[in-house]
Order: C-alpha cells, then sequence, then structure tokens
C-alpha cells in the first residue's frame, strides 16, 4: 500500500470532502473527520492497517470552488505538513454556472479551474493524489454532466503532466447508475450520502493498493 507507518493523509475539497467534519482542524474522535468518504477511508485504514498509525484530516470546506480551496491553501493544507494530499474539487466551480447563471463572478470557467489545479500542485511538497468532479446522471449528454465530464478531463490531463495519482470518479459511479436512479443515491446527484461516500471511498483505496484483511 502506498501510505506507510505514521503518515498524516489530508483531504482538500469542498462539501463532498467536508461532510460535518470539525473545526478548525478536522480530525479526532467523533466525526472529527466528518461522516462521508473520508470517515470511511479512515475507518477502513484503521480496521485493517491499525499498526500504521496514519493520521487521517479533513480540510474540505463547504461552499468551495476551487479558487476559494487555493486562497486557504497554504493556512488548511501547506501548515499542516502532510505527507499526502488527497484533493477532490470542481463541483462548485460547474454547479454555480448551472444555479447562478446571471453571477458568473460566482462560476470558475474552465481555464481558471486548470490554472487553480496547477498552482495547489506547485505549492505543494507532498505527495498528492487527485479526485475527480462527478455528477450522477447517467446519460453524457446532459448539460450538468457533460461540463463536469469536461472539468475532470481537465483534472486528469493536468494530473497526467505531474505524474500525479488520479481517481476518476465519474468512473466509479458508472456500475451503480446502470441499475438506480441517481436520486436513490443522492437527491441533488452530487452529495454523495452514505452510498456515493462508500464508492469514492472504495474507489481511492483500490488505487492506494488497500487489501481488506481476512
Amino acid at each position: 500500500m502506498l501510505f506507510e507507518k505514521g503518515q498524516k493523509i489530508v483531504f482538500a475539497g469542498d462539501s463532498v470532502t467536508d461532510d460535518g467534519r470539525k473545526r478548525p482542524i478536522g480530525e479526532g474522535l467523533g466525526e472529527g473527520v466528518g461522516k462521508g468518504f473520508v470517515r470511511f477511508v479512515d475507518t477502513f485504514l484503521t480496521v485493517d492497517y491499525p499498526e500504521l498509525m496514519l493520521r487521517v484530516v479533513n480540510m474540505g470546506n463547504a461552499g468551495d470552488t476551487s479558487a476559494d480551496l487555493l486562497a486557504r491553501w497554504d493556512s488548511d493544507v501547506t501548515a499542516l505538513k502532510p505527507d499526502w494530499v488527497v484533493l477532490c474539487i470542481g463541483f462548485n466551480d460547474v454547479w454555480r454556472q448551472f444555479d447562478c447563471p446571471v453571477q458568473p463572478d460566482m462560476s470558475v470557467f474552465a481555464e481558471e479551474y486548470r490554472k487553480n489545479l496547477s498552482a495547489t500542485a506547485d505549492k505543494t511538497d507532498a505527495s498528492m493524489i487527485w479526485m475527480t468532479p462527478y455528477y450522477l446522471e447517467a446519460n453524457p449528454n446532459d448539460a450538468m454532466r457533460a461540463k463536469m465530464d469536461e472539468y475532470g478531463a481537465i483534472m486528469k490531463e493536468e494530473a497526467g503532466k505531474r505524474e500525479i495519482i488520479c481517481v476518476d470518479l465519474q468512473a466509479a459511479f458508472t456500475d451503480i447508475l446502470k441499475h438506480r436512479y441517481p436520486a436513490f443515491i443522492t437527491w441533488d446527484r452530487v452529495h454523495p450520502g452514505w452510498i456515493g461516500s462508500m464508492i469514492i471511498a472504495r474507489a481511492l483505496l483500490k488505487i492506494v493498493g488497500f487489501e481488506m484483511k481476512s
């Protein structure tokens, strides 16, 4: 597995990551790391690799765009001195283009998104894992799904340039969307709920080489 003994893993993102995490630092007992996919990742790592003593910290912030996250990167990520940073951002960059179309200043358009991703990489000495934004809609021609796919493609392209591991979360939802209507997973098709959070957690754990102990 990629994570090694005693390492600190900081998760950075928006509400998909945040999911009720503790303030100011999202770690510790109870719901310190929130109720979502970060909680599932932390739990699996603790149960199956207790000897590694991995320190999981959730620094997601609901409502963030990539610009917002970049603005707080130094204080909320770099200052924590992580060994790994797991970045999942882009949902609000796209979403604001649809729910606030007459307020373009609230959106982050494609080329700015690309620049923001690049800037976070430039600011980070730790190893990184990026996870693409997704939209829980099986039809790729749906307007918001198509736009989210565009941003996911940008992330994968930028990750590839820097040899950063990138998890395609839209692809991770492909199988369940063949069998279940999106609202079964989550009413707004973005915030993942328990089912979606488990899918995200499994996708991340798979790519880092996690193996469930018998």
